[in-house]
């Protein structure tokens, strides 16, 4: 019988898949920045693809610190968790 429990708690499950989230968002970032050369080029500007470029820009700022923030929460709610009974008794 293995030490570890067979399914893993809500915050530290929680926490994991942020994580994936946050390894996922450079290759998504990427293949964003090459959607207006995958346009045909008549149908995007010059103007168009730099209002693209940067919006993205401006939007994985944001996805980022929202991202992070989240993080954060995740890893305190998985330290508490992780917290035995006296441990929880003793910061009271």
């Amino acid at each position: 019988m293995p030490d570890r429990p067979l399914f893993l708690e809500r915050a530290s499950f929680h926490r994991r898949r942020l994580g994936d989230a946050a390894r996922v968002l450079p290759i998504l970032a990427a293949l964003l920045v090459l959607v207006p050369v995958w346009w045909i080029p008549s149908q995007v500007s010059y103007a168009g693809g730099a209002v693209w470029i940067f919006g993205l820009w401006a939007g994985l700022i944001l996805a980022v610190r929202l991202l992070h923030r989240a993080l954060l929460q995740a890893e305190a709610a998985t330290a508490r968790a992780s917290e035995t009974p006296e441990e929880r008794r003793d910061a009271l």
